[in-house]
């Protein structure tokens, strides 16, 4: 038993750098663009400083819909344009555009439930003082919504080591893959336990520094 563990552990290296790769690059990915998503959603909702319908329509559906979709049929449904951007679908490069993708819609609704967790005070204080909206987005409501904005990357991070791993089963590497490959094809009860433990420690440990970060920002 020993003996075979010791057989696949670089692979089980090599599928967990995959992992983190794969989880890394979209959850980058998610922070540069649904960041900024989830404030557009927020300021230009009914009553805010940038109110604008038409806007907040069209990016709510956008953000539903691919939300909607469940993350195997969104990668499949995606194969062309992972093709055509990176030459490839497969490996953790070409898993990291649908996870990207499935990422940024779902970070930017908890930006956006964060937001609107900041007093209305606060910002109509800083309305009444004429402050344009740039620097009430700057100075106000980041700096009101980090923990909450926090919170939400560690749960888009959580988020994103599952649907890892469903995407190692159609190619896409990692720890998924070395589970189903080595796991369920070949009946390896030992892996499979393994690469379950391995994903519930990475999960704790996301969770904690998660947890730790957004209490060390929150200024309630």
């Amino acid at each position: 038993m020993l003996n075979s563990f010791m057989e696949i552990l670089p692979d089980m290296i090599k599928a967990f750098n995959e992992t983190l790769y794969m989880v890394g690059v979209s959850l980058l990915v998610a922070f540069v663009l649904g960041l900024p998503l989830g404030v557009l959603l927020f300021i230009s909702s009914k009553g805010l400083f940038s109110e604008n319908r038409a806007l907040n329509v069209i990016l709510g559906v956008i953000s539903n819909m691919v939300r909607s979709i469940p993350f195997l049929i969104l990668l499949v449904l995606l194969l062309k344009f992972t093709q055509f951007l990176l030459g490839t679908t497969i490996g953790p490069a070409a898993a990291a555009v649908p996870l990207s993708i499935a990422a940024i819609p779902f970070y930017a609704r908890l930006v956006e439930n964060s937001l609107r967790e900041v007093n209305k005070g606060i910002i109509e204080a800083a309305i009444a003082m004429g402050a344009r909206p740039w620097l009430i987005i700057r100075k106000v409501l980041l700096p009101e919504a980090k923990s909450g904005m926090i919170s939400g990357l560690t749960i888009t991070a959580i988020s994103l080591l599952g649907f890892s791993a469903m995407a190692g089963t159609v190619g896409g590497g990692g720890i998924g893959d070395l589970a189903i490959r080595y796991g369920y094809y070949r009946y390896d009860n030992e892996v499979l336990f393994t690469t379950v433990i391995l994903l519930i420690v990475v999960v704790q440990i996301i969770q904690f520094i998660g947890d730790w970060a957004s209490r060390k920002v929150d200024k309630r």
